[in-house]
């Protein structure tokens, strides 16, 4: 999904140096609000986006993170451009057509893992099913690609099925993870990555209370999804999650509690923290102001760079304008 706001640019007058990290490298339970964003434009939509935070800009190399919806609306999505990136479409509800400049054509639904690579450049478009409004819900993430692989092809996969695992309940009716990306709990899913990760979706039953292992040199966060939970930590207690927060985990745990009174549904994301902080503007992952400049010069310029999105005219999202200040990498402070 392309961002219409640029809103998030970090960015310092010309010499002026940046804030330096503050963050430590233990454990945390930092709740973090994810504000609303209206996207505008030909969908009319907003989501409400949890990452990136001014003080949190990854957890691993997850750089991004959106949900749009539950709503009833009509997207129509045209084509733009990715570099430095992976997008990870993972819907609850609704059916969208996704298209992009390597030639794929396919339908985007529940169940099933959408992963693009973008490397040093690809463009695409979503459209959701149909003419009419209609319900739709789903997680749109971001994992920053590494130095090995963000000048390289771009690419697509879908999966359709996914490795679930099945998480012995401390009290009540066992749960499940259906295993989205990386590895969780000693299983793998089959999708493409390029740094230690992991992305889980994960199912309390009613009055279950849940352990997840985690692996203690990553970092982790909890997103709320639906219904109601509680995460039980040792040393911060316990905290209630909903669907409008964030909750990052820090470093060093082995395993976190989850509980619910009524059933509910979270996403489990977390990594080796990042080689490198970033630089990221609209649509854009880099390390430098130059490479962002050059991206989007490369985009309206209609070059080869990004390719043209099979079955599409002329139609396709412009990049906003540049701050007229310089982009600078995004430091974590916590």
């Amino acid at each position: 999904m392309t961002r219409l706001d640029a809103d998030e640019a970090v960015t310092t007058a010309v010499g002026q140096a940046q804030e330096p990290a503050s963050g430590g490298d233990g454990p945390r339970a930092l709740l973090l609000e994810a504000r609303e964003v209206p996207l505008g434009g030909v969908r009319a939509m907003s989501v409400r986006r949890a990452l990136p935070q001014r003080d949190l800009p990854l957890v691993g190399a997850w750089c991004f993170l959106d949900r749009f919806g539950p709503q009833v609306t009509r997207m129509r999505v045209e084509p733009h451009p990715h570099i430095g990136l992976q997008t990870v479409t993972w819907p609850f509800q609704g059916d969208v057509r996704h298209r992009d400049s390597i030639g794929s054509d396919v339908m985007v639904r529940r169940g099933a893992l959408n992963l693009m690579t973008s490397g040093a450049g690809i463009s695409h478009s979503e459209y959701s099913k149909g003419e009419d409004a209609a319900p739709l819900d789903a997680l749109q993430l971001w994992v920053a690609l590494p130095e090995s692989r963000r000048h390289g092809a771009p690419a697509f996969e879908q999966h359709s099925v996914l490795p679930e695992v099945v998480l012995a309940a401390e009290s009540g009716a066992d749960g499940a993870a259906a295993v989205v990306l990386g590895e969780f709990a000693g299983v793998a899913s089959p999708a493409t990555t390029y740094t230690p990760i992991v992305g889980a979706e994960v199912r309390v039953p009613p009055g279950s209370r849940l352990r997840l292992p985690l692996r203690p040199d990553w970092e982790h966060a909890l997103v709320g999804v639906e219904g109601d939970l509680a995460v039980h930590t040792e040393t911060e207690g316990d905290v209630g999650l909903d669907d409008a927060h964030l909750l990052y985990l820090g470093l060093r745990r082995d395993h976190v509690d989850v509980s619910s009174a009524g059933g509910a549904t979270l996403f489990l994301l977390g990594g080796e923290p990042f080689e490198d902080d970033i630089v990221m503007w609209w649509n854009f992952v880099g390390r430098t102001h130059e490479e962002i400049v050059e991206a989007r010069e490369a985009w309206e310029a209609g070059g080869e760079r990004f390719g043209h999105v099979v079955d599409h005219g002329d139609e396709r999202i412009p990049a906003p304008p540049l701050p007229a200040v310089r982009l600078t990498r995004r430091r974590r402070r916590v």
